[in-house]
């Protein structure tokens, strides 16, 4: 049986994923036995943290298995009050907190709520894969940013001014960053929470990498930069990378209590409230104990500092030294135009493709993240498989010659 009516316009309209062949092909081969470095995760490979787990089973067993309040309960919305009050200083009522089923339905539920059709939303450049997707979905436009990796890709204040019109709506910014690691300084935050409150647009910022930081500033955020920037800011946020709980799907908005409520509004019209019980949990995280995230903290420091050494010693190869999060971002456009075994590499798929069949490494190509230069590896895994997957990627690359 064939389904013969037209898709929806907004999903013929939807770029398909320029990863999913490579994603694709490496589930192939693992499921064929193939031992395959996988240096593509988004996630740590660390086990959710027992208390956390036990707070999940505890909800079980007393039966807390029904619906919630669609924006979560208020114990969870008190705790997550208390974290932003704790860690930037900034004060927020339960009514200007939304909880939701992971960070990317906070991003979704945020970006319905408001944008119109033609508002345009600037993204800066490398980003997050779903961000021009979930814009576009909402309606919007979006503006890119493109930021220099010779610079930490820190914003170029000149091609943003010049990016803001009329219609600009809302900047999303990711800090730690998703690839690059990078991080924005309280300067350029600063700069940008002016513009904003100058030109009247709202700050979507992705917050999620927040605690994975790798100096002694600790987190921070837009809104404590410029406290007046405050009505301006939207904080995405959640527990699925600080806590190892990417399976629980519990993210978290704070920001304007009308801003709250019309996300709220749709949330309740599309899944309702977050799982109870993953609620639970996310509770335990929050106000249990952290000794965790340290220690997390610290296994990325390591692997950080040793695939960094790894990349530095690979001819042809620039890579900008990650401040957060678990991805390095090297810029491999050196060895474009070359080829091994007959095949030419023109870009970052050709890349990521190379490196999956000829070393068994799998990485995700740059373009998925907006910049064909680049691939992107993760270090969330165990520091034998790094060291594995660099052996591989420098032998793979070593074959590769000039045409």
């Amino acid at each position: 049986m064939s389904w013969t009516f037209p898709l929806a316009e907004r999903v013929r309209n939807l770029k398909p994923s320029p990863t999913l062949a490579i994603d694709t092909k490496a589930k192939t081969l693992k499921a064929q036995g193939v031992d395959i470095v996988n240096l593509s995760a988004g996630e740590p490979d660390f086990d959710t943290p027992e208390h956390i787990k036990e707070a999940a089973i505890k909800a079980i067993k007393d039966g807390f298995t029904k619906y919630t309040p669609v924006g979560g309960i208020p114990e969870l919305k008190e705790a997550i009050a208390a974290k932003f009050e704790q860690d930037y200083k900034l004060i927020y009522r339960p009514e200007q907190i939304m909880v939701s089923t992971g960070g990317k339905q906070v991003l979704y539920n945020v970006a319905q709520a408001v944008l119109d059709p033609g508002d345009e939303v600037i993204i800066p450049v490398p980003y997050w894969v779903s961000y021009p997707a979930i814009v576009e979905l909402a309606g919007g436009n979006v503006k890119f940013l493109p930021c220099d990796p010779y610079r930490d890709f820190a914003l170029d204040f000149a091609v943003l001014g010049s990016l803001i019109t009329s219609r600009t709506r809302a900047m999303i910014l990711n800090s730690p960053s998703n690839p690059t690691g990078a991080v924005y300084s309280r300067d350029d935050l600063k700069t940008v929470a002016e513009l904003a409150v100058e030109h009247d647009f709202v700050i979507i910022t992705d917050d999620i990498y927040d605690r994975i930081r790798f100096d002694d500033k600790g987190p921070e955020n837009i809104a404590s930069v410029l406290p007046e920037a405050q009505d301006h800011v939207v904080v995405v946020n959640g527990v699925s990378k600080t806590y190892a709980m990417t399976g629980w799907r519990i993210g978290y908005l704070a920001g304007p209590e009308a801003v709250v409520k019309a996300a709220t509004k749709i949330q309740s019209q599309s899944t309702s409230n977050p799982n109870s019980i993953a609620q639970k949990a996310a509770l335990a995280a929050l106000t249990g104990p952290q000794d965790g995230v340290m220690r997390m903290k610290e296994a990325f420091f390591e692997r950080k500092n040793y695939i960094m050494e790894r990349l530095r010693a690979i001819q042809g190869i620039s890579c900008v030294e990650p401040k957060g999060a678990f991805y390095v971002f090297p810029d491999l456009s050196f060895y474009y135009g070359k080829e091994a075994s007959g095949k030419e590499i023109n870009n970052s798929l050709d890349m990521a493709e190379y490196l999956l069949e000829n070393a068994q490494i799998a990485g995700v190509p740059g373009v998925a993240f907006g910049d064909d230069r680049f691939m992107r590896f993760s270090y969330a895994t165990d520091l034998d498989i790094i060291r594995e997957g660099m052996d591989r990627l420098e032998a793979a690359l070593g074959e590769l010659v000039s045409k």
